[in-house]
């Protein structure tokens, strides 16, 4: 316990800035994904109620069905343009510029929205969930690389599962003032919507007063006072030699730089590995059937006879258990590691899937089943925030050194709003078809990630990048070629965002 705090005061300017990052980082993306669904009706009923006042008569409820998905939809939009031009601006400025940026777009869109009613302007709804995705699609790049540039060696994972913790952070608010007795109701919806604007603007309040990332400030600006400076208000009195020592060591290996377009990387060889587990595990962080689980969890408790009222204070619950689960991850991160956190984490979700989809498929033959439903689904959402909803963002920004983490965030943001693009689209018709048993194509998927992290996935745990780097180049150039091409590497890039 004493040792614990010593080190919450000798780095609290690290949890400081990684407090100040998260709130306007992956916590405006998490809220907006779990807080539109609760002013849905009262939305509607606004966009028919504005067009009858403009023209005289009512949508028909297919319109009005169709410019709701397009309002929801549209964030999703939002977040690939800002996913890409977000990688674009990183990669060319500072990351703290960046994100006070987002923000200022984040304030426009909280204006728009929480105005909206007020201006009887549907319209205005669009383009403030339009911005928020722009916003989102950048921040969460921002978040992800920042939190990861500003962490000592032995805390980079701590400090990188937080971007998790704020995600499921961001749900759960999102879920809470959702909530008609807060303000999920008729009234009090535009502010709902607008909430996000408050966030962004203490961010943009408290950022200023922090340092950009050490490793930035040495290897860009070419600055070691800077660094040092920064060094010592983030990670506190001490000596941190050995990292300034790593971070140089990086700095040496970006001497001959080169620019190359995002889609060359998939042709570089000493790339090829790190693009097949970022691949495989950022398509499984949304394809796991976390999305599928949520989704069937208000049948399972109307089949174990819960209240209607209560329902959505018992999906609260699941929020929360995924929360606390990722903050469990971030204190198990450090001394297990990422990679048994990982295929750990795969190998539970598995069990409990297979567990889970038999239930479904009897909890009509036997009245207690449902219940088991019940438990089984909150201990696949624990399962999932204990392994891969923490590890996996970890693991992606350390086999990435500094100078390719612009362009691989580029192909996660695409990967991830892909995946969940096609999730959405394709889901209903799955589950149409399938019923319970759509959890066998999600199984599938999480065996074969098992599988491959087992197999591929080295340990990145207490390893300098370079490090790291060491042990991809065992498999990107083979056992016997290593020596060869530790003399003769491809040099380092220097990678632009354009596609």
């Amino acid at each position: 316990m004493d040792n614990c705090l010593s080190v919450l005061m000798q780095y609290r300017g690290l949890i400081q800035m990684i407090l100040v990052l998260g709130i306007g980082g992956s916590f405006p993306y998490g809220f907006h994904i779990s807080m539109i669904n609760y002013p849905s009706l009262h939305i509607r009923t606004f966009i028919n109620e504005t067009w009858i006042q403009r023209y005289n008569y009512p949508l028909h409820h297919e319109t009005i069905m169709l410019l709701w998905s397009f309002i929801v939809s549209v964030y999703g939009i939002g977040g690939v343009l800002g996913n890409i031009y977000g990688a674009y601006l990183t990669s060319k400025y500072r990351k703290k510029k960046c994100q006070i940026l987002m923000n200022l777009i984040v304030l426009v869109a909280a204006l728009f929205m929480g105005f909206s009613k007020m201006a009887k302007s549907f319209e205005m709804i669009l383009i403030g969930r339009f911005l928020s995705g722009i916003a989102a699609g950048s921040s969460l790049n921002i978040h992800a690389q920042y939190t990861a540039e500003i962490s000592p060696k032995k805390l980079r994972g701590f400090s990188n599962s937080t971007v998790s913790i704020f995600l499921t952070l961001g749900k759960v608010s999102g879920q809470i003032m959702g909530l008609s007795e807060l303000f999920g109701n008729e009234s009090l919806w535009p502010l709902l919507l607008a909430f996000m604007g408050f966030t962004a603007l203490i961010q943009t309040i408290m950022l200023p007063f922090f340092p950009d990332s050490p490793s930035y400030l040495l290897i860009q600006k070419n600055n070691e006072d800077a660094c040092m400076k920064a060094i010592k208000q983030l990670w506190g009195e001490g000596d941190h030699q050995a990292e300034v020592d790593d971070i140089l060591m990086e700095k040496a290996a970006m001497k001959s730089t080169k620019t190359l377009h995002v889609l060359e990387i998939f042709k570089e060889r000493s790339l090829r590995w790190q693009l097949y587990i970022l691949i495989i595990t950022i398509s499984a962080l949304q394809l796991n059937g976390i999305n599928a689980v949520y989704f069937y969890s208000f049948e399972v408790f109307r089949t174990a006879k819960f209240e209607e009222d209560l329902i959505p204070y018992i999906s609260l619950g699941l929020g929360m258990c995924e929360t606390l689960s990722s903050i469990l991850c971030s204190s198990l991160i450090e001394p297990f590691g990422r990679r048994l956190l990982l295929w750990g984490g795969y190998m539970l979700m598995i069990f409990v899937l297979t567990l889970l989809t038999m239930t479904l498929s009897l909890q009509h033959r036997f009245s207690w089943m449902s219940y088991c439903s019940v438990t089984l689904v909150f201990m696949f959402v624990i399962s999932f925030g204990i392994g891969p909803s923490g590890a996996t963002i970890a693991i992606i920004t350390e086999i990435f050194s500094q100078s390719f983490r612009p362009s691989a965030f580029l192909i996660v943001g695409l990967l991830n709003w892909m995946c969940l693009f096609a999730l959405g689209m394709s889901f209903p018709y799955i589950v149409g078809s399938l019923g319970p048993f759509c959890f066998l194509i999600f199984l599938g998927i999480l065996v074969f990630s098992l599988i491959f992290t087992i197999l591929f996935l080295p340990e990145t745990k207490g390893k300098s990048i370079m490090e790291i780097k060491e042990e991809f180049n065992k498999l990107n150039f083979g056992k016997r070629q290593v020596l060869d091409t530790e003399n003769n590497l491809p040099t380092e890039y220097t990678f632009c965002t354009k596609l």
